[in-house]
């Protein structure tokens, strides 16, 4: 047969199937424009509004997680928490590991003072995503409001390690008022106040205003860091305001943690270096971290990795100086705490990486930035 009498090749793509993408793509744009709205309007403070867009946008895809999540958080604000509840559950029917959801629903039990469920709530965010500062934090408000100070306090502390701004937020929070007299938390309080003068608040007006803490409770802080030989109370004086007293670190912990200080007349803070003995010590903490993890001897791993996160002893350096390592050290001394010993088994060779690759940076010669310069 000629060309003209030969039959049209039969299109692959059925006129449904050209429907069915078309309808797909529309669906996709709808639920994403509606849940755009819904967020938008949350954060106009439009509630009710939002609710709406929320449930326009799960009416196109009933299995839209984040539209479920939402839609709890928007209803928790509304105080309407029961319906947040069973948000946050439809949610956790579609993925149940998601630990937001989980946490979210923590918080509204919380709200209702079901302390217990709260904690529950936690747990299994704790579980699916142990690294979350905020999940492990809510927990510990939880426990020492149901009256579990002493576990309330270690949860407290591993939200620290994780984040260090949550012992700031710590210090304010009325949640936690029942532990405020445990040497733990007057410890964190200590914590944040050394942190405090480092960063150049040197005196207790300045730390009240920084951290809204209660000026006595800062005055006693001050006062057992300077029985322990932390910091030095010093007098400046000024012309037409007379003396005022100010607070310093000692040279020896200023010498390992690094302070900051105005120099000069209206320049920016200068970030001081971190002198070489601090690297040298550094140093050998990675080769005993080393060691251990080699002999498989947990316990001296997670010493090593305490030594160079906590604070009070190379924390802040390591922080400044190996931004990305020192996230990863407190995430591996978490798992460590959780699983303990199959855990150092199953991942020798990722904790050396990061033990070794800490140690080249050292021995390169780790080097603090001035503040103009970051």
């Amino acid at each position: 047969m000629g060309p003209f009498l030969r039959r049209k090749p039969k299109n692959t793509l059925q006129p449904s199937d050209h429907d069915n993408s078309a309808s797909y793509n529309n669906s996709e744009f709808q639920k994403n424009e509606l849940y755009k709205r819904g967020v938008s309007q949350m954060a106009n403070d439009k509630l009710e509004d939002a609710v709406r867009s929320f449930e326009l946008a799960l009416r196109v895809d009933p299995n839209y997680v984040d539209a479920w999540i939402k839609k709890g958080y928007a209803h928790f604000h509304l105080e309407q928490y029961q319906a947040s509840i069973q948000s946050y559950d439809r949610a956790l029917e579609i993925d149940l590991t998601n630990p937001e959801a989980w946490n979210l629903k923590g918080l509204t039990y919380y709200k209702m003072k079901n302390y217990e469920k709260a904690i529950e709530a936690c747990e299994k965010a704790i579980d699916f995503d142990p690294t979350d500062a905020m999940s492990w934090y809510n927990e510990a408000c939880f426990l020492i409001l149901s009256g579990r100070v002493d576990d309330g306090l270690e949860a407290l502390k591993r939200s620290i390690e994780i984040d260090i701004t949550y012992a700031k937020k710590a210090v304010s929070d009325r949640d936690l008022q029942n532990a405020r007299n445990e040497d733990g938390f007057r410890r964190i309080i200590e914590v944040v106040v050394l942190e405090s003068i480092r960063q150049g608040h040197d005196h207790v007006g300045k730390i009240v205003w920084t951290t809204s803490m209660d000026k006595e409770e800062i005055q006693d802080a001050m006062n057992r860091l300077l029985i322990k030989g932390l910091v030095v109370r010093k007098e400046r004086t000024y012309p037409f305001r007379g003396k005022e007293e100010y607070y310093e670190l000692t040279k020896e912990i200023a010498e390992k943690v690094g302070y900051t200080k105005k120099v000069g007349f209206l320049r920016k803070n200068q970030q001081m270096l971190a002198p070489i003995e601090q690297l040298h010590d550094i140093s050998m903490i990675l080769s005993k971290a080393r060691e251990a993890i080699e002999k498989g001897d947990i316990r001296q791993t997670m010493e090593s990795f305490e030594q160079l996160i906590n604070p009070a002893i190379h924390g802040n350096i390591i922080v400044e100086q190996f931004f990305d390592e020192h996230r990863d050290l407190r995430l591996f001394l978490i798992r460590l705490r959780d699983k303990g010993q199959d855990y150092l088994n199953s991942h020798k060779t990722n904790l050396l990486d990061l033990i070794n690759r800490m140690d080249i940076k050292v021995r390169n010669g780790a080097v603090s930035k001035n503040a103009e310069d970051l």
